[in-house]
């Protein structure tokens, strides 16, 4: 079976980027912002993205270009021990976790576009989506969310999901930034733009931790690393591409389209809602739907806008089923379309738990795709810097330019200490906060050496090991 590729550079681009953008900017940036002290999360978030973010995206696209495989088959096809598969199949159940509760949200846009004709939430916008956002109703309009998804990746990677990204993502920008512009003239913008972009230093000292890891996890979400979408996507690429390059354009247009999308919703919640954290999880539908019931031609900027985040939506959602798809195609050797089929019957069902539960919803969304992203790329930067090692970094090489080439060797040994030394670092005070501990920074410190230099030793002794016996076999 021919594997496909890409089309062009800027479908890749515009396809990784609509995977980034989605909702986890339009969506889940602005509420993860305002539950975390506005501009302090948002520093903290920028650092992550542009330190950790485009160094972690380079090891993705290295296992994913080189394999030429989805993540399980990667790990499974490329140098070391076939232990490494597990990591392959935590993408795989990762992307599942992530369209159970991804879709739900999906299909509160559906619902909201189609009730933007009727002006059904204008009245009491809060009220209105804390009583369809879970139940039965909430499950149907998921249902056809994941359909739409399902026919997209069923379609392949040129004629589904690039020929549709490259219609999708210039609609969102365009009406993002007229949204921006609408946004800047209303009563109380200034105050906020103060909460926003203000720099409240005082927030960040007395909550690090909770920050740190809710930023961290952010900006894997939004940027599709740690959960497998970047290898898949990245194994369609042809060899002359520039992954450094690649990697920076998708980081910049994702971090863009997550400020402009604070720059349209921070002003409209303090305009017309109660404040920054009005609506929880639901922050886009209040304070977007408040906006709307106060304008004159409300019900038509209110269809055009939901219209386009729901793009935004299946962009993500096309990525995330795309990962699974993939592992059945290239390891089964299935159809496209049969495993398509399969994989839209195994989410309907997980997403239903999502659907019917605020609860279960509010474990995968807040906290359970937190760690798994994490432990994801943790992952990918210890196998690509000590067990690929001078593959990765000849990949690394391997289309990139004369400013970026000489990166390479202290990419990858920068990608084997210091940032799998950070993502544990804010696993465990992610963890730790969540069980309502305090720790202290040179006991976080400690955990993450005990952790990370046993494991990189071991993975060093065991590399050896295998050269050893290779050698021992060949005499």
């Amino acid at each position: 079976m021919t594997r496909e590729t890409w089309a062009s550079r800027v479908g890749f681009i515009l396809a990784a980027v609509g995977s980034a953008v989605g909702l986890g900017n339009i969506w889940r940036f602005p509420w993860m912002t305002a539950e975390n002290g506005g501009s302090a999360f948002l520093v903290v978030y920028l650092l992550i993205v542009l330190g950790v973010g485009v160094p972690g995206l380079l090891a993705a696209f290295i296992i994913g270009r080189r394999s030429n495989r989805n993540p399980v088959g990667a790990f499974k096809s490329l140098k070391g021990s076939r232990g490494w598969t597990v990591l392959g199949v935590l993408c795989v159940v990762t992307s599942v976790v992530l369209m159970s509760f991804y879709s739900v949200v999906g299909g509160w846009i559906l619902r909201y576009f189609v009730e933007s004709f009727t002006g059904a939430y204008f009245a009491d916008p809060g009220a209105h989506f804390e009583a369809i956002s879970y139940g039965a109703d909430a499950f149907a309009y998921q249902f056809v969310v994941l359909g739409a998804s399902a026919i997209i990746v069923t379609a392949g990677v040129r004629r589904g999901i690039e020929a549709s990204t490259k219609v999708m993502m210039p609609g969102i920008l365009v009406l993002l930034v007229a949204l921006a512009v609408w946004a800047a003239q209303q009563p109380n913008a200034v105050q906020g733009y103060e909460f926003y972009l203000g720099f409240d230093g005082a927030y960040l000292a007395d909550n690090f931790f909770a920050v740190l890891g809710s930023a961290a996890g952010q900006a894997l979400f939004t940027l599709s690393i740690g959960g497998g979408t970047m290898i898949t996507y990245a194994s369609y690429i042809d060899d002359d591409r520039s992954l450094p390059l690649d990697a920076s354009a998708i980081a910049v247009l994702n971090l863009g389209i997550g400020i402009l999308a604070g720059l349209v919703l921070f002003p409209l919640l303090f305009s017309f809602t109660a404040g920054p954290t009005a609506g929880g999880p639901g922050a886009l539908f209040v304070g977007i739907a408040g906006a709307f019931a106060n304008l004159p031609a409300g019900r038509l900027l209110g269809a055009t806008f939901f219209l386009v985040v729901l793009l935004a939506a299946v962009t993500s959602l096309i990525s995330m089923l795309e990962i699974p798809v993939s592992f059945l195609v290239d390891e089964f050797g299935l159809e496209r379309s049969t495993a398509t089929r399969g994989l839209l019957v195994l989410t309907v069902f997980t997403g239903a738990l999502n659907a019917f539960s605020v609860d279960v919803f509010t474990l995968f969304a807040d906290h359970l795709v937190d760690l798994l992203l994490i432990l994801g790329l943790t992952g990918f930067m210890f196998y690509t810097a000590w067990v690929l090692g001078p593959d990765a970094v000849a990949e690394y090489r391997n289309g990139a330019g004369p400013l970026s080439r000489p990166l390479a060797a202290p990419w990858r040994y920068a990608i084997g200490t210091v940032f799998p030394a950070f993502l544990l670092f804010t696993l465990y005070s992610d963890v730790l906060s969540l069980a309502g501990l305090s720790p202290r920074t040179s006991t976080m410190v400690l955990l993450t050496l005990a952790t990370a230099v046993p494991f990189v030793l071991f993975v060093r002794w065991s590399e050896r090991d295998v050269r050893t016996t290779s050698a021992e076999a060949a005499d």
